[in-house]
């Protein structure tokens, strides 16, 4: 561009500066197309602003593939000017899957770690979330589309525990999930950092990050209502058509 316009680069930087332009970076979106987005949307996003009295709003979704990592020399440790080193191969152990209900109203977590993904893992999950929740209060689960989410055993278990109820939110829109805003931290502040000699070492990784973490949860509070989402939606590029 300096060379376009015949100035300096120093000049080209400042009016980027001057205005906010970060012409290197790209970031991506995708739009749902989930016919049934808006009342999904209204539906979640009311559950966050004005949850029910005498009920409980938990997000739900697994973390699976998470792999046991082991490096294949040890870490070096972080010194002066010099941040902690791992080197970039490493070995496999095997993966677990971590299922994760956030309790909306405090940010606790409540979390198991499972060999593997599946409808019978799920309800078993769903079986902890139900005992550990008061049993005069209604329980409200925000989860996403997954197969395994609405399979016949799951809508059995349902069957047999009315006072829960799902909220699916519309597909190919995990954001609206806060759960992921806390797998998000998991990931950052402990799987992606660690070195796991085994996966019940992952394990107990995980589960010892649990319980730190709920000494001192976190909420995650939601501020923006339906109408203000759908506008920002709104002044999306519409796609080009030929």
């Amino acid at each position: 561009m300096a060379r376009a316009q015949n100035v300096s680069e120093k000049t080209i930087r400042n009016i980027w500066h001057q205005h906010g332009l970060q012409p290197h970076r790209v970031t991506r979106f995708k739009l749902s197309k989930d016919p049934h987005f808006v009342d999904k949307l209204r539906d979640v996003v009311g559950l966050y602003l004005n949850p029910p009295e005498k009920a409980v709003v938990f997000c739900v979704d697994e973390k699976s593939g998470i792999q046991a990592l082991d490096r294949t020399r040890p870490v070096l440790p972080l010194r002066p000017r010099i941040p902690e080193r791992q080197t970039h191969d490493y070995i496999r152990h095997g993966t677990t899957c971590l299922y994760a209900a956030l309790r909306v109203l405090d940010g606790v977590v409540l979390g198991e770690c499972r060999p593997k993904r599946d409808t019978r893992q799920f309800v078993r999950f769903l079986g902890h979330v139900e005992l550990a929740t008061p049993s005069d209060q209604a329980i409200h689960v925000i989860l996403d589309n997954l197969s395994t989410h609405k399979s016949p055993p799951v809508q059995r278990w349902l069957r047999r525990h009315p006072r829960v109820r799902f909220h699916f939110i519309p597909t190919s829109s995990s954001w609206l999930n806060l759960v992921e805003r806390w797998f998000g931290e998991i990931t950052r502040d402990r799987i992606r950092r660690g070195t796991f000699e085994s996966v019940p070492a992952l394990v107990a990784a995980i589960e010892e990050y649990l319980q730190q973490y709920n000494e001192a949860p976190r909420p995650f509070v939601w501020t923006k209502d339906a109408d203000m989402i759908l506008d920002k939606i709104a002044k999306c590029p519409k796609p080009l058509t030929a």
